[in-house]
């Protein structure tokens, strides 16, 4: 499918994006770990997280898909009787591996030919030093993925970098080991698996040193947690897509209902760097702390972007369309994590902002782009949802014709819905 951006207007609009998908993940997921019945309101009904669900029950859950999610947990986790497929979610094959790794039972899990070429050796390895027995192609490192899974040991393991989904298989994995166990990392990644474990009973604590390193301490589970009754937020990822909309167009965006994590809004941070207005009004604060977010547009300038990647990494390609159109240099480096996303990121921004004719140059770590004049190009998504829709964004000023955009689908299918409030476009069928 291919989508073309005819151009946008200046907006003064409400975006109601999508419910959150990584917490819709982790809710499917932990609902596994509870005694009772999970109600979930609000749950992501995208591809990705719907697989997450049937995993779920293809593993022992009685799952009932309506206004609300229900997930009735079975008392010991299956077998299933099939292949486990995570469709092109990082987040439910990597998680998974850690839950499944700790469970009696032999697993299989894969995805779409996207995810089957992604690195799992991050999450395989230290799964394997403790104990689980895991292996796929390339001595684990690719999907699919088969794992043996039984009673691990306790550890003490450093992580090199700061992901959220290596930390979360920890977790999970240490959750069901021997002992307790303890999980080192550079920076706090986000932190949505310890919120959401500790306010369902399991004692995770996490502690901070002075090199700003983040320490996390797991606890065995002595018993099963208690179910989730829970609201999902919605996506300020999703949502970044519509703030720089309005920050490109010197528009208004109010963005409604999202989490407010520290962790999940370091982009709106990068934006009001740039010059852009940005509002954050708190509502409540329960697992997560949740709002609405204002941004108006303004005239931006460059910025130099090297901290707090691990809270961005996921708005990296919309902040560079940004940079695009941002008066002078912008600086994107400490973000080699790009380049294993659902595409090579930093390649893929790069290499398309050239066709549009913006100055942008690739580092191994990241990028350099000078704002410029936009103009209309034929963009390859490298089926990534979110290169299609931040390229999309782009097209508002230009116009723009986005390749295989079908992979929005699978993160945010209400995005088309949205997009038209502010752009004219179509989606066609091509050969």
């Amino acid at each position: 499918m291919r989508m073309k951006v005819f151009g946008g207007r200046k907006f003064d609009e409400e975006f109601v994006v999508d419910a959150d998908k990584s917490i819709s993940h982790r809710c499917a997921i932990f609902s596994l770990l509870t005694d009772g019945e999970n109600r979930i309101k609000n749950y992501l009904k995208a591809e990705d997280t719907l697989n997450s669900l049937k995993i779920a029950s293809l593993l022992g859950a009685e799952v009932e898909i309506g206004d609300e999610v229900i997930i009735k947990a079975p008392k010991k986790l299956k077998e299933a009787d099939d292949v486990l497929y995570c469709g092109n979610s990082g987040t439910t094959i990597r998680i998974y591996m850690g839950l499944l790794a700790g469970s009696d039972g032999f697993f299989v899990l894969t995805g779409d030919k996207y995810l089957r070429r992604r690195p799992m050796k991050r999450v395989a390895k230290p799964l394997k030093s403790i104990g689980a027995k895991i292996d796929g192609r390339e001595n684990g490192n690719l999907a699919p993925i088969a794992i043996r899974g039984g009673k691990l040991k306790s550890f003490e393991y450093e992580s090199k970098i700061a992901s959220a989904q290596v930390k979360s298989a920890l977790i999970l994995a240490g959750l069901n080991a021997d002992g307790i166990c303890k999980y080192k990392e550079p920076f706090l990644s986000r932190d949505h698996t310890e919120r959401m474990l500790r306010g369902m009973g399991a004692r995770i604590e996490v502690d901070f040193n002075d090199d700003l390193s983040c320490l996390v301490t797991i606890y065995p589970l002595k018993e099963k947690l208690k179910p989730l009754i829970f609201e999902v937020p919605n996506d300020p990822s999703s949502a970044f897509f519509f703030a720089v909309a309005a920050a490109i167009t010197n528009s208004k965006a109010t963005l409604k209902n999202l989490t407010l994590n520290p962790t999940r809004i370091e982009a709106y941070k990068i934006l009001e760097k740039m010059g852009a207005r940005v509002e954050y009004l708190l509502k409540e604060n329960k697992y997560e702390p949740v709002g609405d977010i204002i941004v108006k547009g303004k005239e931006l300038r460059g910025v130099e972007v090297s901290k707090n990647i691990p809270w961005l990494i996921d708005e990296i390609p919309a902040l560079a369309m940004a940079m695009a159109v941002a008066k002078g240099e912008s600086r994107v480096t400490n973000a080699k994590e790009l380049r294993v996303k659902e595409s090579d990121r930093i390649k893929a921004v790069v290499e398309n902002l050239k066709k549009c004719g913006i100055e942008a140059r690739e580092f191994e770590d990241g990028f350099e782009i000078v704002g410029g004049e936009v103009k209309k190009a034929l963009i390859n998504s490298y089926g990534d949802h979110r290169i299609a829709m931040s390229f999309a964004i782009l097209g508002l000023i230009s116009g723009m014709e986005i390749d295989d955009v079908e992979c929005i689908n699978t993160s945010f299918p209400n995005f088309f819905k949205l997009f038209s409030k502010i752009a004219e476009f179509e989606v066609e069928d091509v050969d």
